[in-house]
């Protein structure tokens, strides 16, 4: 990051952009659009990035973020966000937002969706612009298909595309998540030929009753051994498979000293965190709270 002698005057800090693990993902078809159809299991865990907001009187939206050199800022959901908002609302303001990455990138924890409705859910309280969570969630839909069970910030059962959404309380045990050193495209594993897209679509109950799996695991564990070998190391400790399209694969225990035992049991060659299973998001909570600003904090960017 790069000095600046900007100062946080007036910061509201620590907004948090929780990852999410996909409990079970079957792929059920595909559209015409090439979108394809899923049904899916959202929980989230208490491991963030984290988001600062300096609300302006300009109408400037500015990132300071240790990701602008490998993410364009055209391409980044969090200005993508504020924009969006910042268009739909009509809002004569801007923002300065800091962005503390903690969340791995290419992981399937959703980071960078969960970033986007973070900046949707935050600007939203701090410019006072009162957008309904069903339209903050319509206008995170525009920027990606996990975005709006982030902003909904409570486990759900998801079909369509992901967007239709369904509050469920699965248990909430502890996980052991571990970070492959591999970054896997989404948009590749979609495309793929190989990727199953016919899995039969099943009905709630049946489907929160049976043995989970992951349908793009087997694609992605052949074309990446990093996140084979996880797995086949994670799987002897605890139930484990794969979030997402990869690549970081998780293991479920029921309580912590059994998830963190594992961890000091990790090979030197691979990285992971242990993590609690929400049904209610980091974001969800944060929003309940007073919102409270620090004045003149000096940062370094």
């Amino acid at each position: 990051m790069k000095p600046t002698h900007l100062h946080k005057s007036a910061v509201s800090t620590s907004w948090p952009a929780p990852a999410k693990l996909n409990l079970f993902l079957h792929i059920t078809g595909q559209r015409a659009d090439g979108y394809h159809e899923l049904q899916t299991l959202f929980q989230f865990i208490d491991h963030c990035d984290y988001l600062d907001f300096h609300i302006t009187n300009t109408d400037d939206l500015i990132l300071h973020s240790a990701i602008s050199d490998s993410v364009a800022d055209s391409d980044n959901l969090i200005l993508k966000a504020a924009k969006s908002l910042k268009r739909y609302t009509q809002y004569e303001g801007g923002a300065h937002i800091w962005l503390d990455k903690l969340l791995p990138m290419g992981g399937g924890l959703g980071g960078g969706s969960s970033d986007a409705a973070t900046t949707l859910v935050a600007l939203n309280a701090l410019w006072k612009t009162n957008v309904s969570p069903s339209k903050l969630a319509e206008i995170g839909l525009t920027l990606g298909a996990d975005v709006p069970v982030f902003i909904n910030g409570l486990s759900a059962f998801a079909e369509g595309v992901g967007e239709q959404l369904i509050t469920v309380e699965p248990a909430e045990p502890w996980y052991l998540v571990i970070i492959p050193d591999v970054h896997v495209s989404t948009k590749d594993i979609f495309q793929h030929p190989d990727l199953p897209r016919n899995t039969p679509k099943l009905d709630m109950n049946s489907l929160m009753t049976q043995q989970w799996t992951n349908d793009c695991q087997k694609l992605v564990t052949t074309k990446h051994p990093q996140v084979a070998n996880a797995l086949s190391w994670l799987v002897e400790y605890a139930p484990s498979r794969m979030t997402g399209t990869g690549a970081c694969v998780f293991g479920e225990f029921t309580h912590s000293q059994q998830a963190l035992d594992a961890l000091a049991e990790l090979p030197a060659h691979m990285r992971g965190f242990v993590a609690k299973g929400m049904n209610k998001s980091p974001l969800k909570i944060r929003l309940r709270l007073p919102i409270v600003y620090f004045a003149n904090l000096a940062t370094q960017l």
